[in-house]
């Protein structure tokens, strides 16, 4: 999520950002009504990219730029009041919200800092087995904490930051490279394939799934992690590999980090009651998104279990759950873009653009198209700093494009949607936890950008080479 200092502009920066958003809005109400489209879509179209376009340019924090744009589909009577606020109904939207209530109780108990310091025990005694070892715990809180910000910032960078200091690896000083620049990068690549492993593992992901849905795909928490699976934990093995090769630390041996870890394991000592139920909870969350759909479970009413779990063995309170701002926001910005996105589908604004599109790739075979849509889809995260922005923005109208030119239904939302977190690696604006990572001084810009380019390259071969294959096995395709 977004930093509330990012919003601490003069007045003339926000009106002129918001200023931009309504003339974009006002040029789309103008244009024509293209033939086929309802003037009630076309609207809601213009209004849905003000709001994508606030997204972007920040005038205001997240939350507002969506309560914004709720506001003008009922004043413009777009939508009926029930119809503009029924997003905030949706189950997966709970499931996202809850799940970052939950994720406190990693950070409050201590839960994930003893995961982590556990298999820097195990793999720290070299520098390329502590970057595993961070991966390693990035990939065992994911599926429970919904914010890469929180997990990359939180949990992942300060333990990353301690190491690095303990090597007298330290920005600005020029001994950024001992170790320090390689555990930060080798971090944040790992962050964004967790998140594209679980549905559960990033704030935006339930867009997709949504946004899939609405175009007649159902996505399960588990059908999701399936298909991750093989293609993430090739990612995840392989990509430290190609860092070390391409931006190798001059540090290789880190007995002391082990060393330093199995210290903190004693200062910390066993395992507490808190963590405990805190362990428990989470495998119980686990199984029942697992296994849910067994017992006629939605993960949505899983996630309330753990919370209730959570709440009455005051693991957590109620202030822990007030005070948890980050899932507020979400809750009103991704219910407002779940929202406009449903009804753009059931107007259909989005049909239309599909057959439109899906006109130029007539004489070309869905594997080819799907390649040339995949990559445009890819690369052009290049143009966004965020992925919520991205999803809102181009997710449902390039999959109902892919539909069009023959692709199987299953494979091109997985693949869309597992892109949409893997594209942030090339930036050092394109996604929450970069920043944080940047900002910590460790990797110069032009390193951030060319290694982030070339570990892109990496990632979609992996993903769609091996991936490919396995989903071939899950018949996806």
């Amino acid at each position: 999520m977004p930093n509330n200092e990012t919003y601490k502009r003069t007045p003339l920066a926000t009106n002129i950002r918001l200023a931009v958003a309504v003339i974009i809005a006002v040029i789309i109400l103008i244009i024509p009504t293209p033939q086929g489209v309802t003037v009630e879509a076309w609207q809601l179209f213009a209004i849905f990219i003000a709001t994508v376009v606030g997204i972007i340019l920040e005038p205001l924090p997240m939350g507002a730029v969506a309560l914004c744009g709720i506001t003008a589909v009922t004043l413009t009577r777009t939508l009926t009041l029930r119809e503009t606020l029924s997003g905030f109904s949706h189950p997966v939207i709970w499931l996202v919200v809850i799940a970052f209530f939950i994720s406190r109780g990693f950070i409050k108990t201590g839960l994930g800092s003893r995961i982590a310091y556990f298999f820097m025990k195990l793999l720290g005694r070299r520098t390329i087995g502590l970057g595993y070892s961070l991966i390693a715990t990035d990939l065992v809180i994911a599926p429970a904490i919904p914010s890469i910000t929180a997990r990359a910032g939180a949990v992942i960078y300060p333990i990353v930051r301690s190491v690095a200091e303990a090597f007298d690896s330290r920005p600005g000083d020029g001994t950024e490279h001992k170790i320090g620049a390689f555990l930060i990068l080798n971090s944040f690549y790992g962050n964004l394939v967790t998140s594209a492993m679980f549905l559960t593992a990033m704030a935006a992901n339930p867009l997709s799934v949504q946004m899939a849905a609405d175009q007649g795909i159902e996505i399960t928490w588990i059908l999701w992690a399936s298909a991750a699976a093989v293609p993430g934990i090739a990612s995840l093995l392989i990509v430290p590999l190609v860092l070390y090769k391409l931006f190798p630390p001059t540090i290789k041996e880190t007995p002391r980090a082990a060393e330093t870890a199995r210290n903190r394991l004693a200062e910390m000592g066993p395992l507490k009651r808190d963590e405990w139920i805190m362990l428990g909870t989470f495998a119980l969350l686990l199984f029942l998104w697992i296994f849910g759909q067994q017992f006629k479970v939605h993960s949505a009413v899983a996630a309330l279990v753990g919370l209730t779990i959570l709440l009455l063995t005051r693991v957590l309170t109620w202030k822990d759950i007030l005070a948890e701002k980050g899932a507020w926001d979400t809750f009103i910005w991704l219910s407002t873009l779940v929202m406009m996105a449903t009804y753009l589908n059931n107007l259909g604004l989005v049909g239309w653009f599909s057959g439109a599109v899906g006109g130029l790739f007539h004489n070309t075979g869905w594997l080819p198209a799907f390649l040339a849509l995949s990559l445009v889809y890819f690369y052009s995260h290049y143009f966004f700093a965020g992925n919520t922005a991205h999803i809102s923005s181009m997710y449902a109208a390039f999959l109902a494009v892919a539909l069009a030119v023959g692709t199987p239904p299953l494979l091109a939302a997985l693949v869309l949607a597992f892109f949409s977190n893997l594209f942030s690696s090339m930036t050092h604006y394109g996604t929450g936890p970069a920043p944080v990572l940047f900002g910590a001084g460790y990797v110069r810009l032009a390193d951030w950008w060319k290694l982030g380019a070339a570990i892109s390259a990496v990632n979609i071969i992996i993903w769609l080479g091996i991936g490919g294959l396995w989903w071939k096995l899950l018949r996806l395709w």
